[in-house]
């Protein structure tokens, strides 16, 4: 018996990757290169739209802790992660093109994996389908999904622009990581002073905005993590001189003192020809982009590789549509993964995968799904997404709040995130040797 995918991003291509390595047929349904959403431009899997990092990579972090746990279930974007890794202080981050192009062949050379460029719609087939379609998902299965269910939500997402390192004038920029952590190089930062910083803020909430698309839905929300960085602005003068833009742990070299503002630029690619802007998700219009970030003085002659954009993100009322293995409450032949379900990040939509892949096949088997431990990461977020005492559900990424309170709480930051990593990974260990997976 076949299971159907759907959808090649993160998430699609792990539940397509745990069903295939046990045995199973898989016809992975992926509409580009036929049909792409308005966010997509490559034709490769796992493509990645806005920023290239994973996050933390310690393990006593929320966002590595989350990644320890799927390297344990055996993740293949974390395999590709780390053979496509560029450098990027305490983070993970990636080459994109080659990150993707990794996945992609990883899953092209499949025999188990029939990839199928058409755009899916039947999510009432007898065979068990896994829909993993992410915050792009097309009008037509949208549609479906709302008169099957009744209920679900759309908000905004925004990426940040890139911008060609030669460009960047380094009269002005200085490489430097926070507080030295990581490689100096990790981070181009582009410090501005109070006057500067000031002209600068003006512009920002008095930019042009770009009009909202067709493709959009109206009244959009915009969830926290990505908010277009004039929206931010615009609760007051120094949110983001406090947000993304917060100079601590930093010294300019050139004045030796710290500076008033800064805003850091990431390696894009493995090259370093690249570089993105780190927390600076936009929606303004293109030229706006360039006259207002241009104001900034390392980045007044900067070429942009790529501007940012702002796109639908649409997402189930998961509570009352799915259970915490991911699978509908009113259709047991039917999953959901990836930031369809409300999973919001990278590595998030990821792990939801690899746990509906393996469920998907533990059903097409008989057998009892699989709901991790609520003490580690990916088990609390798949209670979060089907707790049904949430009355305004919104999108959640990885974080430690989310997780049962420690019995000895320790007051220091770094001991506790360490104490619920040694906790998550002891209780995981211990399910995993229980159950067969």
């Amino acid at each position: 018996m076949c299971v159907n995918v759907i959808g090649a991003g993160l998430a699609g291509c792990e539940a397509a990757y745990q069903l295939s390595k046990r045995g199973v047929k898989v016809k992975l349904y992926e509409m580009k290169p036929n049909k792409k959403s308005p966010a997509h431009k490559s034709d490769l899997f796992a493509e990645l739209v806005c920023s290239n990092s994973f996050k933390a990579d310690r393990v006593n972090s929320a966002a590595g802790l989350l990644k320890e746990e799927m390297r344990k279930l055996d993740s293949l974007l974390l395999k590709a992660a780390d053979k496509s890794r560029v450098p990027a202080g305490g983070a993970l981050a990636v080459d994109r093109e080659s990150f993707s192009k990794i996945v992609t062949d990883e899953i092209k050379s499949n025999s188990n994996i029939e990839v199928v460029n058409e755009e899916f719609s039947d999510i009432e087939s007898d065979d068990i389908t896994i829909i993993a379609t992410g915050p792009l998902t097309s009008d037509k299965l949208a549609d479906r999904i709302s008169k099957l269910f009744g209920q679900s939500l759309s908000f905004f997402d925004a990426a940040a622009p890139i911008v060609d390192f030669k460009s960047v004038d380094m009269e002005y920029a200085f490489f430097e990581s926070r507080y030295g952590k990581g490689d100096k190089t990790d981070y181009l930062n582009c410090p501005m002073n109070k006057e500067e910083y000031e002209v600068f803020y003006d512009a920002l909430i008095n930019a042009e905005r770009a009009p909202i698309k067709d493709f959009d839905v109206r009244d959009p929300k915009v969830y926290e993590g990505c908010m277009p960085i004039e929206v931010m602005a615009q609760r007051g003068k120094d949110t983001i001189r406090f947000g993304p833009m917060k100079p601590v742990g930093l010294t300019n070299p050139k004045t030796g003192h710290r500076p008033w503002a800064v805003l850091q630029l990431r390696k894009e690619n493995a090259w370093g020809t690249m570089y993105n802007l780190v927390g600076f998700q936009t929606n303004l219009k293109f030229p706006e982009q360039k006259r207002v970030f241009g104001l900034i003085p390392a980045l007044h002659n900067a070429e942009f590789v790529r501007y940012g954009v702002m796109h639908r993100n649409t997402f189930l009322n998961s509570p009352k549509i799915l259970n915490s293995d991911f699978n509908a409450k009113s259709n047991k032949k039917l999953f959901f993964a990836g930031q369809i379900t409300g999973v919001e990040g990278y590595m998030e939509s990821a792990s939801s995968g690899i746990i509906a892949g393996i469920n998907a096949y533990k059903r097409l088997n008989g057998e009892d799904t699989l709901i991790l431990p609520k003490t580690t990461m990916t088990g609390a977020l798949s209670r979060y997404i089907s707790d049904d005492t949430v009355k305004d559900f919104q999108p959640m990424g990885a974080n430690f709040g989310i997780l049962p309170e420690l019995e000895n709480r320790p007051r220091d930051k770094r001991e506790r995130g360490q104490a619920y990593a040694d906790r998550a990974l002891k209780d995981l260990s211990v399910y995993l040797e229980s159950v067969r997976i």
